[in-house]
C-alpha cells in the first residue's frame, strides 16, 4: 500500500499523547503508530518521556546504545543513528534510554529541534509524553497538529470520575488549546459491564467540550503483548483491545485525512451511545 497523501502532498502530522500515569499512553502510542503504519503511512514514534521512557519495550528494543538521550546530550550524533525500524510493524522508533545516568543533566529544549528536523520525513509522528502536565514535551506542542488525552476509568471510583476529569482533562485540554491543537480523548481500559461510560462521554463532550475519539476495552492481552515486545495489534489483532484501537485509528484517520472505513463493534457501540445522548459531532 502506498503512502497516503493530502491534497496531493505527503501528509505530515504530529500527534502528542498525554494523560496520567497508568492510563495507557505508551501502549496507545505504540499501537496507534502500528495502525497508521499498517495503512501505508510512514510513521515515527518518539519516546518523549525523558525520565521514565518505556516505548522501546513495546517494540522489543532492549537498551538501544544510541537513543534520544544520546541525541539530547551530544548534538554531533546523527539523528538517523538513533532511529530503529521495527520489522513486525513497519514503525520507526526513536527510543529513550533506560540508563539512569543518561537521564541526568539533560534538557528537553533540544527535543523540539530534533522533532522539527525529523518530522518532515514522516507522514505521521507520534510523541509519547510524560505523565500529567508534559513539561518534557511542551516545546514540541508548537510543532504538533493533534493532542490525544488518554483517560482510564478502572482505578477511578464512579463518584470521583468527574473530579479526575476536571483535574486532568481540563488542564491538558487548556494546554493543547494554548498551542492551537485539535484535541480528542480516548477512554482506555473500559470493561463491558461499565454502566457509567455513557455519563462519562456526556460529561466530556457536553460539559468539558472535548470530543471522545473512541473507547478501548480492558483486555489482558495488552500487557501480555508488551511482555512479548510487540503491540497488541500485531500480537493479537482480533482481540477486544485491538479492535478498539483500530477503530480509534480509523476515526483519527478520517479526522486528519478524510479517509473513512467500515465501522466495527466498538465504533458502533460508541456511536450508538453518542446518538442516545443526542450529542452532535463537529
Amino acid at each position: 500500500m502506498g503512502i497516503k497523501t493530502y491534497d496531493g502532498e505527503p501528509a505530515m502530522v504530529t500527534i502528542v499523547i498525554t494523560g496520567r500515569g497508568g492510563a495507557g499512553k505508551t501502549t496507545l502510542t505504540a499501537n496507534l503508530s502500528t495502525y497508521f503504519a499498517s495503512q501505508g503511512y510512514k510513521t515515527l514514534a518518539i519516546d518523549g518521556d525523558l525520565y521514565l521512557p518505556k516505548l522501546a519495550f513495546h517494540f522489543g528494543i532492549d537498551n538501544p546504545e544510541i537513543n534520544l538521550h544520546a541525541l539530547l546530550k551530544n548534538p554531533s550524533i546523527k539523528i538517523d543513528d538513533a532511529i530503529y525500524q521495527d520489522m513486525k510493524t513497519g514503525v520507526y522508533i526513536l527510543p529513550g534510554s533506560s540508563n539512569l545516568y543518561e537521564m541526568l543533566n539533560i534538557s528537553g529544549k533540544r527535543l523540539k529541534e530534533i522533532v522539527k528536523e525529523i518530522k518532515s520525513r514522516f507522514n505521521i509522528t507520534v510523541i509519547d509524553s510524560p505523565v500529567g502536565i508534559p513539561f518534557d514535551t511542551i516545546p514540541t506542542f508548537k510543532l504538533a497538529t493533534y493532542q490525544i488525552i488518554v483517560i482510564e476509568l478502572e482505578r477511578s471510583p464512579i463518584y470521583s470520575v468527574r473530579t479526575m476529569i476536571e483535574n486532568e482533562v481540563i488542564k491538558l485540554k487548556q494546554l493543547g488549546e494554548a498551542y492551537g491543537l485539535k484535541i480528542g480523548v480516548i477512554i482506555n481500559k473500559v470493561r463491558e459491564s461499565s454502566h457509567a461510560i455513557d455519563s462519562v462521554i456526556r460529561f466530556l463532550e457536553r460539559d468539558i467540550k472535548v470530543p471522545v475519539i473512541g473507547i478501548v476495552p480492558f483486555d489482558p492481552k495488552v500487557p501480555e503483548a508488551t511482555n512479548f515486545g510487540m503491540p497488541v495489534l500485531v500480537y493479537k489483532p482480533r482481540t477486544k483491545a485491538s479492535r478498539g484501537i483500530k477503530q480509534c485509528g480509523e476515526i483519527m484517520e478520517k479526522e486528519l485525512f478524510g479517509v473513512k472505513r467500515k465501522e466495527g463493534y466498538w465504533s458502533q457501540l460508541y456511536h450508538s451511545v453518542i446518538r442516545v445522548l443526542g450529542i452532535r459531532r463537529f
